[in-house]
């Protein structure tokens, strides 16, 4: 095996078909085919029809990232690919891809779960040492994990409902915005002011644990309570709406991430990854954190927060490593907790189950 591996990685885990090529820590390629078309009109990913373009447009992903890297199959040193969490059927698609690959070429074979992909991010971009402290805050997902190693986990909270992005996408679909909803809220909050009361689910509990179920609703009853009180959702409403429900989740996140660094005294810096991470006033409010606690703040290029394969490639370098590799029995999982010692987190967000 070279000292510097070439790695393949693919990722299919929700509505991105993705593969990218690594040497290293360089990003040769990485290769994301939307499906956001496909899903618009339902208001939220349809797991079918996910999975149906996830195994019509693999093996183009693979094709194209080798082509962008200069490279061929041959040139490949291990194959890693998202074993799970995630949509089965978009999971599976990408497994099986993967197993037909390293059956073919004598590769070794590597599943890597879809959060430590995003967890290890910060290894990837910014060679920071363990342990440090991850928030993974995403469409499914949000915890708050220590990370002692590439495959040692400690989970300091997480959300008991619906994940930051989950709610961002609700909220959207709510005040009539086009999905995916992160992007749309951010951009209307930009128009309005956080004026309107809304609540700061679990602020008043201690530890790191998180909620944004009933923040939504929040939402649903102003935003009835305006369209009773003016005849209809004014624009300026709509805008502090967007604001308000932002400054909201920021609150939130800011406050139960001073709690985990207070919970993490040797951390070497604090990283944040996944989907949200994009928000602008989200990744300023978690930079006032880290600041004032003395510590790095650590945010990853906005190609890599949402799902991508180069972190998958990434974590499977890191298990190649420590010689961490699977057969051709590898399965696809729907559920793979990071932190399995920890007890289950309650709910299931719609880019799959709680983990």
């Amino acid at each position: 095996m070279a000292q510097v591996p070439t790695m393949l990685g693919l990722e299919s885990s929700c509505d991105d078909t993705a593969a990218a090529i690594l040497h290293g820590r360089t990003i040769l390629s990485n290769v994301v085919l939307r499906q956001d078309d496909l899903h618009a009109a339902f208001g939220g990913v349809v797991p079918e029809i996910a999975a149906r373009a996830h195994a019509e447009k693999i093996d183009i992903a693979v094709e194209r990232a080798l082509d962008e890297a200069g490279r061929d199959l041959s040139q490949i040193d291990a194959i890693a690919v998202t074993a799970g969490p995630g949509l089965i059927g978009g999971v599976l698609a990408g497994v099986m891809c993967a197993k037909g690959l390293a059956a073919a070429t004598g590769k070794p074979l590597i599943g890597v779960n879809h959060l430590a992909g995003h967890a290890l991010t910060p290894r990837l971009t910014d060679d920071v040492a363990f342990p440090y402290l991850m928030l993974l805050v995403s469409g499914g997902h949000c915890q708050f994990l220590r990370v002692d190693g590439p495959d040692s986990f400690v989970r300091l909270g997480g959300t008991i409902d619906d994940a930051p992005g989950e709610a961002f996408d609700k909220v959207a679909r709510l005040l009539a915005l086009p999905q995916p909803g992160g992007p749309s809220v951010e951009t209307c909050a930009e128009q309005g002011r956080p004026t309107i009361a809304l609540p700061r689910p679990l602020m008043d509990r201690p530890g790191c644990d998180l909620s944004f179920s009933g923040l939504k609703t929040a939402v649903l009853r102003a935003r009835d309570d305006a369209v009773d009180r003016d005849g209809g959702l004014r624009e300026s409403i709509r805008a502090d709406l967007c604001a308000s429900f932002q400054s909201a989740v920021r609150d939130v996140l800011a406050e139960k991430a001073r709690r985990a660094l207070a919970a993490c005294p040797d951390a070497t810096a604090f990283a944040v990854a996944g989907g949200v991470a994009a928000n602008g006033a989200i990744r300023e409010a978690l930079q006032d954190v880290a600041d004032r606690a003395g510590i790095p703040f650590l945010a990853p290029p906005l190609a890599l927060c949402t799902d991508n394969a180069a972190m998958i490639a990434w974590a499977g370098a890191e298990r190649l490593f420590l010689g961490l590799t699977d057969d051709l029995t590898l399965a696809a999982r729907p559920r793979w907790p990071l932190d399995e010692s920890a007890a289950p987190m309650l709910g299931s967000g719609k880019r799959g189950a709680k983990a």
